[in-house]
């Protein structure tokens, strides 16, 4: 039996715009997502004699079947790659649920790249692109990492200059955003301040992040802040402690901040962590 262990990163969304949609329904973005040190740890076992494929974690709420894009991330490897072998998965989830930071979809490429390895890589670089688009719009993005303009449905992938080593704090308010809502709430004929990408672009070279968050928008604001107004409030709350950049990350409801240093983001958290426990101290980087 062969095993690895895998860290599965969170990620946020320095950017989100929606720039149409298709005959069928998906929207389609164009989004600067960035990798962040928040992240799951996925154990996997291979038995190249066994057969089956079992998934576990650690919090029992978490679904264990193809409901779990770990698990159909497995299957759709395993059926694709043409192989019988058993798989066990564990699950160890540090990334909050329902949060807009790619938890679910951070296990799926962990699996992707974990089982990859453990089998001598049998798919081409086209299937595992294909099998990662076929599981969820964040999961290419997530097998890849890193600093990305996502386009399309998720699947367009442009990397940028790598933006690490940002200071960040994440707080994740105690309800959950739906996906399907948020977007299904969008009004495209009104999709408020829009990314200037161009702009974008060039504070993020400097690592400006006052100018980058002039430069920037989240779309999805439009249908979460009037829902919710407590993340609007969250937003200021991380700005008047220093923080240069602030926004909601895809649909919600995690806001984050990035500061210019350490010290100020850490003195940022101890303000925080009393009143909101469910507040994370990362940074930005290429992979977990």
């Amino acid at each position: 039996m062969q095993t690895i262990t895998q860290n599965a990163a969170a990620k946020i969304n320095l950017s989100l715009d929606v720039v149409g949609k298709r005959p069928d329904g998906y929207h389609l973005l164009s989004t600067v997502m960035q990798s962040i040190s928040l992240s799951d740890r996925v154990y996997i076992e291979f038995d190249k004699l066994g057969n089956g494929l079992i998934l576990l974690a650690d919090q029992a709420h978490i679904p264990l079947d193809e409901r779990n894009t770990a698990h159909r991330a497995a299957r759709r490897f395993l059926d694709a790659a043409g192989l019988s072998a058993g798989v066990r998965i564990f699950l160890e989830k540090h990334i909050p649920d329902a949060a807009g930071l790619a938890g679910g979809s951070s296990d799926a490429a962990a699996v992707l790249t974990g089982l990859s390895k453990l089998t001598g890589h049998p798919l081409s670089v086209a299937q595992l692109h294909e099998i990662t688009t076929s599981i969820g719009a964040d999961v290419p993005f997530c097998y890849q990492g890193g600093t990305v303009l996502c386009e399309g449905i998720g699947e367009i992938m442009t990397p940028l200059v790598a933006f690490e080593q940002t200071p960040m704090i994440l707080i994740k308010p105690d309800f959950g955003i739906s996906t399907p809502w948020a977007f299904s709430q969008l009004n495209l004929e009104n999709l408020g301040p829009r990314p200037d990408y161009d702009r974008l672009y060039a504070a993020m070279t400097t690592h400006n992040l006052v100018a980058m968050d002039a430069a920037t928008a989240n779309v999805l604001e439009t249908v979460a802040l009037p829902a919710y107004p407590v993340l609007d409030d969250l937003k200021a709350r991380l700005k008047t402690l220093g923080a240069g950049f602030s926004r909601m990350s895809g649909s919600g409801p995690t806001v984050f901040g990035l500061f210019d240093t350490v010290a100020l983001r850490d003195a940022a958290y101890q303000a925080l962590t009393a009143e909101l426990p469910k507040t994370y101290q990362v940074i930005s980087c290429e992979t977990a």
